[in-house]
């Protein structure tokens, strides 16, 4: 199910934010995101899955980037991807609010936007970042993830942003945030 709320932000084109159910790794966009460790050569959930679908070729382009810090991003090639690029984010491990993890996550979403814009590319695809293994509480990060990227959308060439959500409560959670954060926009499914 694809639910497509359409955006104009001030200043800029039309921008489409939609949510979608499904596999990251099936996405044909410029870019998907992968919900990275800092090691950036693979772990479980959406990073493993992107890993094994990718091929090797992603894994080895990893080793030499020298890992990633929380909060950060990195760049290589899709591979076996039906995407042209993986932006590796490293999300924070929830630690109860503690340790700056709202910033942090935040920062996960601004520095993919940023890597986007340096390569123009116009179709990113991102996961529910944190929200797994590493505990981020789902509804806010469906928050965070938004706004951030409303906020930091207009500086590049993104056309359309699909948060690509794995399973339909996420899913329902970030259609509910999107609804709530554009209230004036008409929602299509």
């Amino acid at each position: 199910m694809l639910d497509i709320i359409s955006v104009t932000l001030p200043g800029t084109a039309a921008r489409k934010l939609s949510v979608k159910l499904g596999d990251i790794t099936t996405l044909a966009v410029d870019a998907i995101v992968n919900a990275a460790n800092s090691s950036l050569l693979g772990g479980g959930g959406v990073d493993g899955a992107i890993h094994r679908a990718a091929g090797p070729g992603l894994y080895h382009e990893c080793r030499d980037l020298g890992g990633c810090r929380p909060g950060d991003a990195k760049i290589t090639g899709g591979h076996a991807l039906p995407a042209r690029y993986v932006i590796h984010a490293v999300g924070p491990v929830w630690k109860e609010g503690r340790n700056d993890e709202d910033r942090l996550l935040a920062g996960c979403y601004r520095r993919s936007l940023e890597l986007a814009g340096e390569h123009r590319l116009e179709t990113i695809a991102f996961p529910a970042i944190s929200t797994g293994v590493f505990g981020f509480p789902a509804d806010r990060a469906a928050r965070i993830a938004i706004a951030t990227v409303a906020d930091n959308l207009a500086p590049t060439a993104v056309a359309e942003v699909i948060f690509c959500c794995f399973d339909e409560k996420t899913a329902d959670l970030y259609r509910s945030e999107l609804r709530q954060a554009f209230p004036d926009v008409t929602s299509s499914k």
